[in-house]
């Protein structure tokens, strides 16, 4: 497990990690998996969910070679784990969908 303090920046609010984590945290709580950091509730809205995963991505390409090992790990599991999340949702809905039909 990584030690926060071997992130660089996580102590300034205005640093890029803090800054992937405030999207990837629009992202989870667009995909239901954390209360909206707003409201407190939990909701779902996938094409939410869906823009804040495109962001990410565009940042990954925009930014290749230019992040710290730490960062690009960060970027990366933040990816595949809100990737997996929105996959799962979609076809739990999907799932619910085909079974009132």
């Amino acid at each position: 497990i990584d030690d926060d303090d071997d992130i660089p920046g996580v102590d300034d609010p205005a640093s890029f990690v803090n800054f992937l984590s405030t999207l990837a945290t629009n992202a989870a709580a667009a995909l239901g998996a954390v209360p909206h950091p707003a409201t407190g509730k939990r909701s779902l809205d996938l094409d939410t969910g869906k823009y804040w995963l495109d962001v990410l991505g565009m940042i990954k390409e925009k930014t290749k070679g230019n992040l710290t090992l730490e960062e690009h790990r960060m970027l990366e599991n933040s990816l595949t784990e809100l990737r997996f999340r929105f996959v799962q949702v979609s076809e739990d809905i999907a799932k619910a969908a085909q079974q009132k039909a």
